[in-house]
This record gives C-alpha cells, structure tokens and sequence, in this order.
C-alpha cells in the first residue's frame, strides 16, 4: 500500500473516531477523509453502490465490459463520477468494489495484480453455478471469501453486500443504521475502512467472522435478505 493511500486511511480512521466521540472535525480533515473508490462491474450491485458514495462525496470510477455504459452512467450521477477501464478502476481507486461474475475474477485477479495489490477489496461477488460453471461449485466448497482471497491475492479483501438486494442499497440511506450488513474479514484495518464506508449509505456493517465466515454470505443463506442489525447478530451467532 502506498504511503498516500496510507495517510488517507490514517485520516478516515481519526475522523471516524472523533466523530464517534462527539469531536468536532475540520473541514480539510473531511475533505482528505473522501477516499477515491474504483467499481469494478458497474452492473446493479456496483452501480448502486457507486452512485450512492458518489453523492456522498466520494470520488467514484465506474469501470466494466462497456465503457460507452459506464461514461452515460458516470454523466447520469454527475459529481464525483466518472468512467474507465477496469485497469483504471483498480489503480485509481483506493478502495475496491469488485461487483462481478464470479467467473471473471481469475483474469481479473492476474491481469489487475498490479494495480489491486494492498488495496481493500469489497467483495461482493457470488458464486453461481448455472451462470459461472465451474469454478463456482471450487468457489462454495472452499467458501466465497477464502476462494476470493485466493483469487485476488495480495489484496485486503472485506466480502460484504452479498445477501442483500440490489434495489435496497440505493435507499439504505434513508433509515440510517436500521438495516444491519454481515460482512467478514481477515484485515483490522480493510475491516475499519470498508465499514465506514458501508455507515455512510445507510447499512450498520456486523462483522460475523474472518474470511472463511465469508461462505455465509451469498444469497439462500440464513443470513440472506433485510435484517435489522441485531437480526443478524442473533442469525451469525447461531452458525
């Protein structure tokens, strides 16, 4: 990780911490504290989640198969947006969103080392077998979040997003703290990073394990669906 990415993290986690202890913070601090955010699949889960930290004062690169898509998306959300390749995506962001086909992560994972690696990965990709065919039956045996660790080494991987719909997450924002998010991770600070992020489109982020908590995490699961966030603490606790 690069040492401007570093101070940046540095920033977000004080100012989060003096927010949560009632502290004023400075305008400049808030300024720094906007981390850039690189979209990786600008489909419904990526666009939602771009748009929304958009507006929140991120600075968001959408990026896909479809660069023409992604530029009318980008002009569509205004401030803060605009539109890549993937491989501008994962070296302009800070912090990435990595919204695809499973299927896709192996080239993505060798042909992106470069720019993705140290970088925190949300990871809200699932594993289908009908779509993705093979590698999703390795995917679910071995756990979504180990296997996408695997996949994406040298990242800092924080699987979140993955039980809930898509339709909600551009809305979350309007009941605050009202719907908890299950997410896992290995990383302290990805982990501090990512949750921040997630409180600031609305969802409270519960931390339900590591990594290899991540195969609990994909719809059809017990922890699939809208849920309050001691819901959930009361679901996790029980797997």
């Amino acid at each position: 990780m690069s040492q401007n990415m570093s101070r940046r993290f540095a920033i977000v986690a004080g100012l989060v911490a003096a927010l949560a202890l009632g502290l004023p913070a400075s305008s400049d601090a808030a300024d720094a504290a906007k981390v850039k955010i690189g979209i990786i699949g600008a489909g419904k889960v990526g666009s939602a989640l771009g748009t929304v930290w958009a507006k929140a004062g991120h600075p968001v690169m959408f990026s896909s198969r479809h660069l023409d898509e992604d530029k009318a998306l980008a002009a569509q959300v205004g401030a803060n947006a605009s539109a890549g390749t993937p491989q501008q995506a994962a070296a302009f962001g800070d912090v990435i969103v990595m919204s695809v086909p499973y299927s896709a992560l192996p080239d993505l994972g060798k042909s992106l080392a470069a720019e993705l690696k140290g970088k925190v990965i949300i990871d809200a990709c699932n594993p289908f077998p009908a779509r993705d065919g093979e590698i999703a039956n390795w995917a679910r045996e071995k756990g979504a979040g180990l296997a996408s660790a695997e996949l994406l080494p040298g990242t800092r991987i924080v699987r979140a997003f993955n039980a809930v719909g898509a339709a909600r997450m551009a809305t979350a924002h309007e009941t605050p703290g009202q719907i908890g998010l299950p997410i896992a991770g290995d990383d302290r600070q990805a982990i501090e990073i990512a949750s921040t992020l997630i409180r600031e489109i609305g969802y409270e982020p519960v931390l339900i394990g590591g990594l290899e908590m991540g195969k609990h995490l994909m719809p059809g699961t017990a922890l699939a669906g809208e849920r309050s966030p001691e819901e959930v603490r009361k679901v996790a606790a029980g797997l």
